[in-house]
């Protein structure tokens, strides 16, 4: 003989299953990743020379930096090398957030550096930014902000403000260009 919670499971798991189960549909489905927001970021994409004023006048460094798409192209990943010169090798990884309508990034380096930005793609120009504190315990805001982006060169500059985002000094300028093949 049958127990009655058996029975009455012998029922409804069908059904459950039937419930649960992923919809058929004809169609490709889409790529979590696939709106246009998740673009913005292409132009970055490729392997860059950079290049940025030095500590003596007239002075330029070089470093390297690589950029791809993981993870099925939802996140942009970047690997820094400042060079000999300067010895900064980090990396970040970035990603649309589409909730927040926001892009995020999360950069790490060899001195022991974390921050974490956000922000957005308008008017030609990418601007990531994060509250700080300087070495002194001073709030500032900081900003990297990627502009005069051209298929094969962009301008990236690290931006701090002191006066609530009214003003921004400019701390570190590089001109990237693309590396050829």
């Amino acid at each position: 003989m049958r127990k009655p919670g058996l029975l009455l499971l012998s029922f409804l798991l069908p059904s459950v299953l039937t419930l649960t189960a992923p919809a058929q549909n004809s169609q490709q489905p889409s790529s979590p990743c696939s709106e246009a927001e998740f673009r913005q970021f292409d132009f970055w994409v490729g392997e860059w020379q950079a290049t940025w004023p030095g500590n003596k006048p007239g002075e330029v460094q070089h470093g390297h930096n690589s950029i791809r798409k993981v993870l099925g192209d939802c996140v942009v990943e970047e690997q820094f090398d400042g060079g000999e010169a300067m010895g900064l090798h980090g990396m970040s990884v970035s990603t649309y957030v589409p909730t927040a309508r926001k892009w995020k990034q999360t950069w790490v380096d060899n001195q022991g550096g974390y921050l974490d930005f956000v922000g957005e793609f308008a008017g030609g120009q990418m601007i990531l930014s994060r509250q700080g504190r300087s070495p002194q315990g001073q709030e500032v805001e900081q900003r990297m902000v990627y502009k005069n982006v051209t298929p094969d060169a962009f301008d990236w500059s690290w931006e701090r403000s002191t006066d609530g985002g009214k003003t921004w000094n400019v701390v570190w300028p590089i001109h990237y260009t693309r590396r050829k093949a």
